[in-house]
């Protein structure tokens, strides 16, 4: 994979996590798209407390997300939030209604970028909430649990909901609530709470 590089029209990211809900950022021009040949992992990464949500290559997998430009290439505030990814090229592998010119980087953690951590961290609710609460709005409720058909590498959740770590966590629906935790529930990944991880 190589560096995504700018120059020419505007060119857009592909989001599959958080960066699917628009309150999370400031890039107006988005639209919905799916990326060929990617995945998503939960990575535990040693020095983290918490897992972080990755794209990973995989020929035989499509995810949901979402584009948006960035304004005359400026990656700047995106690359400082996604300081732990690399931005990659994958044009070729996002499906959209923009032009076949239209640049799109992926964030992505290579497996050597950073030690493992030695066991499973917890994902933190909050941030999962805002995951698919995302996804609930720029889809429908079958492509919200594709997120989580189409992630590896769950543990356990963290249940910080009464006090959200993830620092752009949301205000939810008690729907949006409530599909999360069905959705918890229905693939069997198990919830502690921050006192039993001394989080």
């Amino acid at each position: 994979m190589t560096q995504i590089k700018s120059g020419g029209m505007d060119p857009f990211f592909f989001g599959y996590g958080s960066l699917v809900n628009r309150a999370t950022h400031d890039y107006p021009e988005a639209q919905p798209a799916r990326a060929r040949g990617w995945r998503r992992t939960w990575r535990h990464i040693a020095g983290r407390r918490a897992a972080v949500l990755a794209a990973i290559p995989d020929p035989d997998s499509v995810i949901d997300g979402l584009i948006a430009a960035v304004p005359a290439a400026d990656w700047q505030a995106l690359d400082r939030r996604e300081e732990a990814y690399d931005r990659v090229e994958a044009a070729g592998q996002i499906d959209h209604a923009m032009g076949p010119d239209t640049q799109v980087a992926i964030y992505t953690i290579p497996v050597a970028k950073h030690p493992p951590a030695p066991q499973k961290q917890p994902v933190l609710l909050s941030y999962l909430d805002v995951v698919i609460a995302g996804y609930l709005r720029e889809f429908d409720a079958d492509a919200a649990l594709r997120f989580f058909d189409t992630t590896d590498g769950w543990g356990t959740v963290l249940d910080d909901r009464a006090d959200p770590i993830y620092p752009r966590h949301q205000r939810l629906s008690r729907s949006d609530h409530d599909f999360v935790d069905q959705a918890l529930v229905r693939h069997g990944v198990p919830r502690v709470n921050r006192s039993d991880v001394g989080f």
